[in-house]
């Protein structure tokens, strides 16, 4: 009986190790250059609805370190930080299933999921790469404004990939596994005109906002956010 109760106990402290292992971590380094975590991988605190509603009770799930949309019990629609950013520098790892499609956003919308979109999309399987114009519906772009750089690289769905976005006064990059693969000058002459050939030609305010919060997109198909960090810069 001894042997069998020290065999139980050493699993349950393995698993509560591999469960601390699988936790967002910043490193002494990060702290000191200003980075936060936004996502403490186990709970929903700094998170709501985007429409400023209380967190759904649906549609996502946490579980060891990783956040997702989980589209089996129902949608529980996007979610965006409690916490409004500026001048910033977003980090993240996501993973999506095999075809599936969301994004991540940014100035966006009072109460709203309206804002400027770093695109996530599987571009060999969803349909949406076909759509827009020159591309700018692909993995990494300015949604439906900006395609991204040819020469971008796409981990296979079932893998990670890291997105960094980095907004200082008016300029833009979005970045993807480590290489720029977009640049742009918000509300500048050549962006305006980009919007008023767009869907969002008609949406009053859109882009305009100085402050506003960041926002995971539920588009109704698997995708999983993980190491979710930003700075002010």
């Amino acid at each position: 009986m001894k042997s069998k109760t020290l065999i139980v106990f050493i699993c349950f402290v393995c698993s509560i190790n591999f469960v601390s292992a699988q936790l967002p971590k910043l490193s002494p380094k990060e702290i000191k250059k200003g980075w936060t975590l936004i996502f403490d991988g186990k709970s929903i605190d700094g998170w709501k609805k985007a429409d400023g509603q209380s967190f759904p009770s649906k549609g996502w799930k946490i579980e060891n370190g990783v956040i997702s949309v989980d589209p089996s019990n129902g949608r529980g629609g996007d979610i965006v930080t409690e916490q409004e950013y500026s001048d910033f520098e977003l980090s993240l790892e996501f993973r999506i299933a095999e075809g599936a499609n969301s994004g991540i956003k940014y100035f966006v919308l009072k109460n709203s999921s309206l804002g400027c979109e770093f695109q996530i999309l599987d571009d060999e399987k969803h349909p949406d790469a076909k759509l827009g114009k020159d591309g700018n519906r692909l993995q990494g772009g300015l949604y439906d404004l900006i395609a991204p750089v040819k020469d971008k690289k796409n981990m296979p769905s079932g893998q990670w990939n890291q997105a960094r976005i980095v907004s200082k006064g008016k300029h833009v990059e979005h970045w993807l596994n480590g290489k720029k693969v977009v640049e742009y000058e918000r509300n500048s002459d050549q962006f305006n005109k980009l919007v008023s050939e767009s869907k969002y030609k008609n949406e009053k305010g859109f882009a305009e906002v100085e402050k506003a919060p960041i926002l995971l997109q539920d588009h109704g198909d698997v995708v999983s956010f993980r190491s979710i960090k930003i700075r002010k810069l």
